[in-house]
């Protein structure tokens, strides 16, 4: 079964510097109920569509099964989603062996930063850049699907 293992951290200072790309985001959610999110998303001139499972204890890892499909279909999905519509820049920071992608969020959720990196196994090392802030992994409001309903806007 597909396992997604990620860390969510708030940033802190200046990211864009490292970054060596950036592409647009808009995604929305079909299902967004605690067991399981289905997304449709639009990442650069690609789209998927992505069913994610409910955390473990530690808000690390999850089931996460990702098809790509015709940008098309994504674009018709996406009028069928509940309210609350991601749009956000991702950018790409190389760290060591891994990569950092950091979101930066607009509309309702402007001014929220996020940094996820994916890992082979929940102890896995990795190295933490000057511009990480606090670990927020596990923390249901930092979810995008969570994000769609209780926008950053409105804490």
């Amino acid at each position: 079964m597909p396992q997604e293992i990620e860390r969510k951290f708030l940033i802190r200072g200046n990211f864009k510097q490292y970054a060596h790309s950036h592409e647009e985001v808009v995604q929305g959610y079909l299902s967004s109920v605690a067991e399981r999110v289905v997304r449709v998303r639009i990442k650069g001139q690609k789209a998927y569509i992505t069913i994610k499972g409910a955390g473990n204890e530690s808000g690390v890892s999850r089931f996460e099964w990702e098809k790509e499909i015709p940008v098309d279909d994504a674009r018709e999905l996406l009028k069928l989603c509940e309210p609350g519509i991601i749009d956000k820049v991702r950018y790409y920071i190389n760290s060591g062996n891994h990569t950092f992608e950091v979101d930066e969020f607009h509309g309702e959720n402007e001014g929220l930063v996020i940094a996820e990196i994916e890992l082979s196994e929940e102890s896995e090392s990795f190295i933490k850049p000057e511009w990480l802030g606090n670990e927020v992994t596990g923390d249901k409001r930092y979810y995008n699907a969570s994000l769609t309903k209780y926008p950053y806007s409105k804490w």
